[in-house]
């Protein structure tokens, strides 16, 4: 049996964030169409949510990017692959993701999706974790700035793959972390293309 997790965000808090967010994205765009690019997997919950709640013209995207250890020159790295990004070329484009936190994997999607040369390209957070940065970026959209604290809930795995179902955010009791807890920590990460 799965421990509860200890409440952070309560259902009724996301909810009302996730609605002024909305509103927000709604009134930057207009009528203008928006094509939104959803980050797989832990983005989903915070993603339906969300567009659900834009009222300009939406296109969905989605993209799962995948780091592997990989052996380079010796040495044990980290490499992120991406599935195929769609092409935006004159598109207002969105990133939707559920944790900015060291930035790199973003980073390194808006650069990719930046070579199809979208008329704009903005990104979205759930959540915000600013003190873990290791590279200048900045969500352009976010719900809550969050301490450097192991999140569950709302779509956001815990240890076992757990707690995705749970309607509000919390941390897990530190019996049940184990190796989940470390998963999206932060590593040296090369950036990497799949051949």
């Amino acid at each position: 049996m799965k421990p509860a997790l200890q409440p952070v965000y309560t259902s009724q808090q996301l909810a009302k964030r996730v609605t002024a967010l909305g509103r927000t994205i709604s009134g930057d765009y207009g009528k203008r169409t928006l094509d939104i690019v959803v980050m797989l997997d832990s983005a989903f919950v915070f993603a339906a949510d969300l567009i659900r709640r834009i009222s300009c013209p939406v296109v969905c995207h989605f993209v799962w990017a995948e780091i592997r250890d990989v052996q380079f020159g010796g040495h044990d790295q980290r490499e992120i692959y991406f599935s195929r990004p769609p092409r935006l070329e004159k598109r207002d484009v969105l990133v939707i993701d559920a944790v900015v936190q060291s930035g790199v994997t973003q980073d390194f999607l808006l650069k990719r999706l930046q070579e199809s040369r979208p008329r704009s390209l903005k990104l979205a957070a759930l959540f915000d974790k600013p003190e873990e940065r290791r590279i200048d970026l900045r969500p352009d959209y976010f719900c809550f700035a969050a301490a450097s604290k192991y999140l569950a809930g709302y779509g956001l795995a815990g240890s076992r793959g757990w707690y995705r179902n749970v309607p509000y955010v919390g941390v897990q009791p530190r019996r049940a972390r184990g190796l989940g807890a470390a998963v999206g920590a932060g590593a040296v990460i090369r950036k990497g293309r799949k051949r």
